[in-house]
Parts: structure tokens; sequence; C-alpha cells
């Protein structure tokens, strides 16, 4: 089986998502928000490009999606300062990895997906009925 581009960017998104979750209850706020900054400028240009270069619309969507939510963990981190900021990076977290399980869940029940999967290998050859 092959690991997709999407299903990989999918896991990375989703571990950023886990890692500033984790970050923002661990750190000050100070430094969960220039972690929240490096993860969210990554995230939006990943998750950008990919949204601009697909050809898809389940994944044009998908991380376009991210790219957005990415893209305001970005901007609230540099916005806010304190415990609102502590409280934003890590909704934002959370949204980050929702948006990453969904698209994940979107990129295994998909049609073409669930048909790559039932092709059968290696199937019996037919054998000519004998005559009664």
């Amino acid at each position: 089986m092959k690991l997709t581009p999407r299903f990989a960017l999918d896991m990375v998104y989703l571990v950023g998502g886990v890692f500033l979750l984790v970050a923002a209850m661990t750190y000050t706020s100070g430094t969960a928000g220039w972690l929240a900054f490096g993860v969210g400028t990554a995230v939006t240009a990943a998750a950008a490009l990919t949204a601009i270069r697909a050809t898809q619309p389940a994944v044009k969507v998908g991380h376009g999606l991210v790219a957005l939510a990415g893209l305001w963990t970005l901007v609230a981190a540099l916005t806010f300062t304190g415990a609102t900021q502590t409280w934003l990076v890590f909704a934002n977290a959370a949204l980050l990895g929702l948006l990453a399980i969904a698209d994940l869940v979107g990129h295994e029940v998909t049609t073409e997906r669930v048909v790559h999967e039932l092709v059968v290998k290696n199937a019996p050859q037919e054998q000519p009925m004998a005559a009664a």
C-alpha cells in the first residue's frame, strides 16, 4: 500500500495540533505564542500550497480549511497576550487537530480509496465447467 501525500500532510497537521495543545498548557504564554506562530506559519504554507495545487475538490476544501485555521493561529499568536493568548493557542491547536482528523476520515472514505483497497491481486483463474 502506498502512502499518499494527502495522508502524510494530514498526519503532519495532526502532530502540529497535538504539539500546540501540549505547548499551550506547558509553556508560558509568550513561549507558547511563538511556538504557535511557527507551527501556524508552517501549517498555513503547506496547506495553502496543497490546496492551490490540488485537483480534487475534497483536497482543496480540506486543506483550504486547515490553511485558514493555521492562518488564524499565527494571527492570534501575534495579536493577543497573556491568558487570552494561552487559551486561543489551545483552542486553535484543537481546531487544527480536528480538521486534520476530519480530512483523514474524508481521505479514507472516498470512493477512490475504497475501490483502491478492493482491488483483488492474483485472483484465481476461472476453470471451465466439465460437461455432465
